[in-house]
């Protein structure tokens, strides 16, 4: 065991000094109870969630880090944790469990399993899981799909080979109008020429990642799952988290929303109230990954 605790420690502990001077710097608001939170307190209020999405910024340095602790604290709280990820794809899973199993080594693995440039903010979960023998979720759909969504519809998936479609969620995703569309349309400055199939490649990404967690729970049962994305892919618990309750209306899911913001010093946490669960501001003041 001794063995095991150093390879943690040697993996985990600077991010975790980092995260003692970090304190002040993040702030955790409870929507439901409207009041502010520690982490532990966040942690300990999902005895009977399922399934937690966090929604981060992808840039956002600290939100990484916070990501990393609540794995750790989900962890060590729930030991039947597993992670889904956005940033990975269900078409290289092997290539994750070869990863996580010891097989191949990180190099390899980061150019085959098509690792974001800012892999970097992501390894201490992937050697967090990797340490402590948990399981990592590709949950995204490979870009050459989601190319041809955008380029033809959703429809146009269903001319793959059976084999690809393996990778992939049934095809008769919702893809109507509503308040989800309204945000996008929004995020893209109105109304384009062509809105319906990015809309339609947005909906495919969130029902890729939904499927992905809800095919793992159906094997994997007594597991939670920290789910980590994008935060549009969850505010409002709309996108991904729909999605979810559309495949099982059973699994209680709850929703992080992450983001740097310039009231960060003195909240008016009424603004974000609507966003999820749990809101986590992070000083605009620090440094951004890109």
């Amino acid at each position: 065991m001794k063995p095991l605790f150093v390879l943690i420690l040697t993996i985990c502990l600077p991010a975790l000094l980092t995260a003692q001077n970090m304190e002040l710097h993040y702030k955790v608001y409870d929507t439901k109870k409207q009041k502010s939170i520690s982490l532990d307190e966040l942690v300990n209020e999902l005895k009977n969630v399922d399934v937690l999405f966090f929604g981060e910024e992808h840039n956002d340095s600290t939100g990484h880090l916070l990501e990393l602790m609540i794995f750790r604290k989900m962890q060590e709280s729930y030991p039947k944790t597993a992670l889904s990820m956005e940033m990975f794809h269900t078409d290289i899973q092997p290539v994750i469990n070869e990863y996580l199993a010891g097989c191949i080594s990180e190099r390899n693995f980061i150019k085959e399993a098509r690792a974001w440039n800012n892999y970097d903010d992501y390894k201490p979960l992937i050697e967090y899981a990797k340490v402590n023998k948990l399981n990592v979720i590709g949950g995204n759909a490979a870009a050459r799909y989601s190319n041809m969504v955008t380029l033809g519809g959703i429809e146009s998936l269903k001319s793959l080979p059976s084999s690809s479609l393996a990778f992939l969620p049934p095809l008769s995703i919702d893809t109507a109008t509503g308040r989800y569309y309204e945000k996008f349309t929004e995020t893209l400055g109105g109304h384009h020429m062509g809105d319906m199939k990015i809309y339609q490649t947005q909906n495919f990404w969130d029902a890729t990642m939904a499927w992905s967690i809800e095919r793992f729970l159906q094997k994997n049962e007594g597991y939670k799952v920290l789910q980590l994305n994008g935060r549009f892919h969850s505010d409002e618990k709309l996108g991904a988290m729909a999605q979810l309750k559309k495949m099982d209306s059973k699994l209680r899911a709850e929703n992080i929303s992450c983001f740097s913001s310039e009231d960060f010093s003195n909240p008016d946490w009424t603004r974000y109230k609507d966003l999820g669960d749990y809101i986590i501001l992070t000083d605009p003041g620090l440094k951004k990954t890109f």
